[in-house]
């Protein structure tokens, strides 16, 4: 049977910037800096965007959602944090939107110092059964919108001596698990294109690594959380441990935050020598 499916890296519902967790502890280490964040108008995206405005950075988010919302979250990152915070709509399907995304974004804030590619989306089906347009789909955001950002903004990083690319890929961009064969190929592509970007700048102080996530607690896996037990008759601590984190070891959610205070670190100074590398944050899942 084909379903589609959310998973812990992929967007959350839209959460109010003046309560969601943040990183603490960064300082402003990026201050003077800009930063592009795709997907970041919710979930793992919003927490990164919310670190790397704490630490100073001017910060373009983009995504989906109610417009009003988004207004609100922009606006309440920009007081909070006392940051420029720019929200930028493309539709990162296709080379022209990212590209436009790119464009309005340094037209609006100036050339780009961090660029965050987070954007994707999931679908879950038996590969025989998987729709050829949801794994086009998949491709087209999870990693080819990572491809045409990167190329957009990568020459001026080289110039200028300076820059970080940081892909959110994911546990499944080093293990696989069945029914996800879009995802999981897009996320091995992921870990693929970081390190040969690496490469590419690694005599011009441009650095690129990928976050490779686990399970994430966000708002929309708390809702599914509900969802599975009351459609499996469990209780909520056995969909914890039984479905959601079974693969985890330490059966524990990492937060928006603990992901949001490693991208700080790979976007600072003090990231300078770590470059082309997939660093799971995933208590221990790929371990195994």
């Amino acid at each position: 049977m084909v379903r589609s499916d959310t998973e812990h890296e992929d967007k959350a519902m839209t959460m109010n910037a003046t309560t969601a967790p943040t990183a603490t502890g960064t300082g402003r280490l990026l201050a003077g800096r800009r930063a592009i964040v795709t997907g970041s108008t919710s979930g793992i995206g919003l927490g990164i965007a919310e670190a790397l405005a704490e630490a100073g950075a001017d910060i373009v988010i983009n995504g989906l959602g109610d417009l009003a919302a988004i207004e609100e979250t922009r606006q309440a990152l920009a007081r909070r944090f006392q940051v420029k915070v720019q929200f930028v709509g493309a539709d990162l399907a296709g080379a022209a939107g990212v590209e436009a995304l790119i464009g309005e974004a340094e037209a609006a804030m100036g050339p780009t110092d961090i660029l965050v590619n987070n954007a994707g989306i999931q679908f879950v089906s038996p590969i025989e059964e998987f729709p050829a347009a949801k794994w086009d789909a998949i491709i087209a955001l999870n990693l080819s919108a990572a491809f045409h950002a990167t190329r957009a903004v990568f020459a001026g990083m080289k110039a200028r001596g300076f820059g970080r690319i940081i892909n959110i890929a994911s546990a499944h961009g080093l293990v696989a698990s069945p029914y996800k064969s879009a995802y999981v190929a897009a996320k091995h592509g992921v870990i693929g294109l970081t390190k040969t970007v690496a490469l590419e700048g690694a005599q011009h102080g441009v650095t690129a690594n990928a976050i490779c996530p686990g399970y994430v607690w966000t708002p929309l896996v708390e809702k599914q959380i509900a969802e599975q037990a009351a459609a499996h008759k469990i209780s909520r601590e056995a969909v914890i441990r039984d479905v959601l984190l079974a693969a985890q070891p330490n059966k524990a959610f990492a937060t928006t935050a603990e992901i949001g205070a490693l991208a700080v670190f790979l976007s600072s100074r003090n990231g300078a020598s770590i470059t082309g590398t997939a660093l799971p944050v995933d208590g221990g899942w790929t371990a195994h």
